[in-house]
């Protein structure tokens, strides 16, 4: 079957059906949707000469003079609507400016992410960030066992790997005066480890596994966002206990922490309770401090810490190291009455302070 039809701007003069020879000129109206019906393939010829079109008289004149030339409509502006135009904006401008995109997407989707107060680097994984489950079983790998032995016998520490090859950040007393170290890795395997460098007055120092490569280096973050009340975990080995996790919160900043700088007073010396003695306001905790001693400004954490903790991790909740601790108060110094171990007072070095000491500890400078 066949269909036949008429352009509406097709005349027919007669009403019969039979098309005119000459079309009759319209107004063309501006399409009320310019993308349909789409511009034909090709454009239709003109006459070359049409009586009464362009207001011509049919006297055989220039029929260029008369036909009026239609302009083409001009091509849609595809224009990006609601939100999408937004964002995109935000982007562009973001891009100038720097770290802003994330800001304005979160402000204009309504979505967030878990914050950070010290670095926006997530170690954990996505499921599990923001719990003691997640930064433990993220960080835990980084964090290794230290024994020290020298002439006045062992001490156990901690330490965090900070490069694949075994480079460890520990804190000086644990590693001070001692003849030979021995590592113990999260999954069990020992290694020998050299003194690098040592800076007593921070209480830090550098050591070096001997033949270890593929490591898992801990993330160093910025304890300069830290603030009173943050989230955080302890990873250590106190008494011995390998990766031992404990939780609590960034209960102070910048509290002023004299500890020895005595070689002879090394972890497990000095002390009967072998915890490393430490001041604050003016009293002595754990031990005599000695004559040598340096102050530090500190982290103060509830997070229990206990004597082998000292070089380990005080991590945020996204799996960032933002501490080392260093010290812990015990309510007890004497041998002969039992100890109720951590009471919430515990010490940990800032961890920028340990990224500004790196370079020298790396010269192989023993101060």
């Amino acid at each position: 079957m066949t269909e036949s039809f008429r352009r509406s701007s097709e005349y027919d003069p007669q009403g019969d059906g039979h098309q005119s020879a000459y079309p009759r000129q319209q107004h063309v109206a501006p399409s009320v949707n310019p993308e349909w019906p789409p511009p034909p393939a090709y454009e239709p010829a003109r006459p070359a000469f049409a009586p009464g079109y362009g207001g011509g008289d049919g006297d055989g004149g220039d029929a260029t003079a008369h036909l009026g030339t239609v302009p083409a409509a001009p091509e849609p502006k595809k224009r990006t609507k609601g939100p999408l135009a937004i964002l995109a904006a935000v982007a562009i401008v973001a891009a100038a400016i720097g770290g802003g995109t994330a800001y304005g997407i979160q402000e204009l989707t309504g979505k967030t992410t878990t914050p950070s107060s010290s670095t926006s680097t997530n170690v954990v994984p996505s499921s599990k960030r923001g719990t003691v489950a997640g930064v433990a079983a993220a960080v835990s790998p980084s964090i290794v066992e230290i024994s020290a032995t020298s002439g006045q016998g062992q001490s156990t520490g901690s330490g965090v790997i900070i490069t694949g090859n075994g480079e460890i950040v520990t804190n000086n007393h644990v590693i001070s005066g001692a003849s030979s170290i021995k590592v113990a890795t999260s999954s069990g395997k020992s290694y020998t480890a050299q003194v690098v460098g040592t800076d007593s007055k921070k209480d830090l120092a550098l050591i070096q596994l001997e033949g270890a490569s593929g490591l898992k280096a801990a993330t160093l973050g910025n304890s300069d966002g830290i603030q009173v009340g943050d989230q955080v975990v302890a990873i250590g080995s106190p008494e011995g206990l390998t990766g031992t996790v404990t939780s609590g919160i960034v209960s102070s900043l910048n509290r002023d922490v004299t500890v020895s700088t005595d070689e002879s007073q090394g972890q497990g010396q000095g002390n009967s309770n072998g915890q490393w003695p430490f001041e604050f306001g003016g009293r002595q905790f754990n031990g005599d401090t000695g004559s040598y001693t340096t102050t530090y400004k500190a982290i103060q954490t509830d997070a229990s810490l206990n004597p082998g903790n000292s070089g380990g991790a005080l991590i945020d909740m996204n799996g960032n190291i933002i501490g080392i601790n260093s010290a812990m108060y015990s309510a007890s110094s004497d041998s002969t009455s039992s100890s109720t171990g951590s009471v919430g007072l515990g010490f940990a070095i800032p961890i920028n302070t340990v990224k500004s000491d790196l370079a020298t500890l790396r010269s192989g400078s023993q101060n």
